[in-house]
């Protein structure tokens, strides 16, 4: 039997759509973390690969942390997916992870850990690396360097991935489930509107192995990402956390940096 005591007061949420390849990694660093959460809150996401088998075989493993199983009807989406998880998790903090991510061994412990030491804050992050194959474990300093980014930061760039991200559960905004992109963006930044800065840990406690944009019909999927951006703009234009003229402002160099990003990637292509 696992040792509850051990446990952090931490739900961890995972979408899972079409991952039974990666499924097992992203679980598997979960179960490796120094402080285990107090559960793990597997969303079949309308998969058709036999996610749903893998799923049950986690939860089966003994002396593991509680794994919680949803499956919906349909391919809802990540942020719809996320939410439904966010409606089950019954413990104070709420930690997300893709199923085809993974975590350093000390992210939990490490970021639990500043969160309650600051009460203040609402949503906290930290760094990732991209990579290819899973990195050994690497020896963390025991100091804990934080910034603090406000929503100016955020309308700057999207300060924290969702593999990243720890926020309370007691929070009342959600993700926007009728977005397919950019839906965490907004969400990072009507909570900094509403609570006030987000912390950052500069420390390398997530590990994403795909591209930030994507590797596999990446023009398309900018494209959908950046036409995201905008309508998180306007959202937030809408609900009156930002005014207009910084919104012209942030639209106008959004549209500056997708077209620098997409002519680098075109000449990349060429080569």
């Amino acid at each position: 039997m696992a040792d509850t005591a051990s446990f952090l007061p931490v739900s961890v949420i995972m979408p899972v759509y079409n991952a039974a390849a990666t499924l097992q990694r992203a679980v598997a660093s979960v179960f490796a973390q120094t402080r285990p959460p107090a559960e793990i809150i597997l969303i079949d996401d309308g998969s058709s690969d036999g996610s749903w088998d893998v799923m049950r075989r986690l939860a089966d493993e003994p002396g593991r942390p509680p794994v919680r199983l949803l499956r919906l009807d349909r391919n809802a989406g990540a942020a719809e997916a996320r939410n439904a998880g966010w409606a089950l998790a019954s413990q104070e903090y709420v930690a997300f992870i893709d199923a085809d991510d993974a975590w350093h061994p000390r992210k939990l412990e490490i970021q639990q850990g500043w969160l309650a030491a600051h009460p203040e804050v609402a949503l906290c992050g930290h760094r990732v690396e991209v990579c290819r194959e899973p990195p050994p474990a690497t020896v963390l300093s025991e100091a804990v360097p934080v910034q603090m980014f406000d929503l100016r930061d955020f309308l700057i760039a999207n300060r924290l991935s969702t593999p990243a991200v720890m926020l309370r559960r007691d929070l009342h905004e959600r993700f926007a489930s009728d977005k397919r992109y950019s839906e965490d963006y907004l969400l990072w930044m009507q909570i900094v509107a509403a609570h006030g800065p987000a912390g950052f840990i500069d420390l390398p406690l997530a590990f994403l192995f795909k591209a930030r944009y994507g590797e596999e019909g990446l023009s398309g999927q900018l494209w959908n990402m950046q036409l995201g951006e905008i309508d998180t703009f306007s959202r937030l234009r809408r609900q009156s956390c930002i005014g207009l003229v910084t919104w012209l402002a942030v639209v106008v160099c959004s549209w500056f940096k997708f077209a620098r990003r997409f002519v680098l990637r075109g000449m990349l292509e060429k080569r």
